[in-house]
């Protein structure tokens, strides 16, 4: 159990050996803590994990330790039941989502599903995830239709920004001067309708 309130640890901690009589736990109150202990203890079974605590930094905590701890399971226990916090730690590895303010049975619930390899999320959380990719395929759909939109000369230019060209670089490539490259880089910019380079280097690398 990894959480910087103690009084919250103590009555998890009551309710897990409810639940689990027989299990070991161990406790940390922050990041730096909880790396310690997994390097001591390997074979641990499951972590049971809070996003807000020293150390965690936003979802880098997390990461780090389903990154360097594969093959251990995570449930993010958390007072924040915002849907995209769930979502986030679901990209970040996190196996399950359980609220600070559920009942034991759904706590017992989401270790059980967890423990048995399947993910242990909201319903509420896989209706945002559809939403969200339905979202992005449309905006890529956009994109590659302004993309179209591009000239065989412009298009040219465009791929080659992506590769991090300067417009004197572009040139010497195509074979055409500076001023013209400009030329290319503005009619690129209206047709993709962002207003710098940077931007359409960002939509470059994305086709």
């Amino acid at each position: 159990m990894a959480d910087d309130h103690p009084l919250f640890r103590a009555a998890l901690k009551q309710v897990l050996a409810s639940i689990m009589p027989a299990a070991e736990f161990l406790q940390a109150d922050s990041v730096s803590q909880l790396e310690r202990l997994l390097m001591d203890c390997c074979g641990a079974d499951l972590l049971l994990m809070d996003l807000h605590m020293p150390g965690a930094d936003g979802f880098s905590g997390l990461r780090n330790i389903t990154q360097c701890y594969s093959q251990l399971p995570v449930i993010i226990i958390s007072a924040d039941e915002n849907l995209s916090v769930m979502l986030e730690a679901q990209r970040n590895g996190a196996l399950g989502f359980v609220s600070k303010s559920a009942s034991i049975s759904q706590i017992s619930l989401a270790i059980e599903t967890v423990l048995m390899g399947e993910l242990s999320f909201p319903s509420e959380l896989e209706r945002l995830a559809q939403t969200a990719q339905v979202n992005s395929d449309a905006s890529k759909n956009i994109v590659n239709e302004q993309v179209e939109q591009l000239t065989p000369k412009q298009f040219a230019v465009f791929s080659l920004l992506a590769d991090g060209l300067l417009n004197k670089q572009i040139g010497y490539e195509l074979n055409i001067t500076e001023a013209t490259v400009k030329a290319h880089v503005t009619a690129i910019m209206r047709k993709l309708k962002v207003n710098n380079r940077t931007q359409v280097v960002l939509i470059a690398n994305k086709v």
